[in-house]
């Protein structure tokens, strides 16, 4: 069932395509995309098609617009089936996610195993993680949680908690500059709906230190990993290591090879080597760095539990701290992901470092657990 190609436009019945074999969860409907600056959708009619096959049903349902009557997100998202799942799918940078409202509980509605199956591109909804927004604890508006694809649960996601900010907004109905305390496995989180409908994120502080990034690669400055070397499948790179609540390791090169043209890499061959190398007690993040000037760089990534992205908010922010520590940047910097750019500042005065990007809507739909 694979949605995220067919839903950028409105669905009719001449236009949506099926696959001719599904083995999904058994009922999934599609509702019309919306503008991520508007509070409501239109009213939708409605027309079906079934497949049918030996295990389950499967239904979707082709939306048109009636632009007469309008139906609020919150009253989608606030209905009650059993077994249905309500979600809105956001995307930053192509970094996507199912965006659950979870406000009435700390336990999620759905299970890391029922994760695995959402976020398959192919039997599922498709996406990089499902996102849970939950009551706020320790004094915050809000809790974050997130599973991944492979049904872990990280620390933190910066492209996701863009994607949190601008769903709670549009929760809530809230429009112009809007700022959120979070709670997430990392900490405090504060993201800032900026006028533009960009979302400023303030990441926090970096960890430096090795045993808390962590990694047991010995430390070689002030108890941090900067430039150091490692061997990944015969080949040894220089890393550093940064936590921003999540563990990365960043690369430019290896020895004596430091102009590293990133989209020349076989990450699906090197990544998962980084991610399970011993000296990561807890898995890694991977991005590997190419510099094209003092304020510019690009990255491709490999997250932990997720695999090739197209972007990783807590990963640009750990690129330009490497990078800063290695020498090779300024403290604000333009990171291009293949998903797009991300604006990135490590602010001396404070120490925290602050990302700023886009977060979008893709669609609203329902899938029958």
């Amino acid at each position: 069932m694979s949605t995220a190609a067919t839903v950028s436009v409105p669905i009719t019945s001449s236009n949506l395509r099926l696959p001719s074999s599904i083995t999904s969860p058994s009922s999934f409907s599609l509702i019309n995309p919306f503008k991520s600056s508007s509070s409501s959708f239109p009213k939708l009619t409605t027309t079906t098609s079934l497949i049918r096959n030996p295990n389950f049903r499967f239904s979707v349902s082709a939306m048109s617009v009636a632009a007469q009557e309008t139906l609020s997100q919150t009253a989608f998202l606030d209905r009650r089936e059993s077994g249905v799942l309500h979600f809105v799918k956001y995307h930053g940078l192509g970094n996507d996610f199912i965006m659950v409202n979870n406000l009435e509980s700390m336990e999620p509605k759905v299970t890391p195993e029922q994760a695995v199956k959402l976020c398959d591109r192919n039997f599922g909804i498709g996406g990089d993680g499902i996102i849970f927004a939950m009551p706020g604890s320790n004094g915050t508006d809000y809790t974050m949680r997130i599973f991944n694809s492979d049904g872990s649960e990280p620390e933190m996601c910066g492209n996701g908690v863009r994607c949190f900010a601008k769903f709670i907004a549009d929760l809530n109905n809230l429009h112009g500059r809007q700022s959120f305390t979070v709670h997430t496995g990392a900490g405090l989180i504060v993201p800032e709906i900026q006028d533009d409908g960009k979302v400023k994120v303030d990441m926090g502080e970096p960890v430096l230190k090795a045993s808390d990034v962590p990694t047991k690669l010995p430390a070689n400055k002030d108890q941090s990993v900067v430039k150091a070397k490692i061997e990944v499948d015969g080949v040894n790179w220089n890393v550093t290591c940064v936590s921003m609540g999540n563990p990365h390791c960043i690369t430019f090169g290896g020895e004596g090879d430091e102009n590293l043209v990133v989209d020349e890499l076989n990450l699906a061959d090197i990544g998962p080597k980084f991610e399970h190398h011993a000296m990561f007690p807890a898995r890694t993040n991977t991005e590997f760095v190419q510099v094209f000037s003092r304020s510019h760089l690009k990255m491709r990534v490999w997250e932990r539990g997720a695999g090739a992205t197209l972007a990783c908010g807590t990963g640009a922010c750990a690129v330009v701290v490497a990078a800063i520590l290695e020498g090779r940047s300024e403290r604000n910097c333009t990171v291009d992901l293949p998903g797009g750019p991300l604006e990135i500042e490590w602010r001396e005065e404070d120490n925290h470092v602050y990302m700023t990007g886009p977060a979008e809507v893709v669609f609203y739909g329902s899938v029958q657990l």
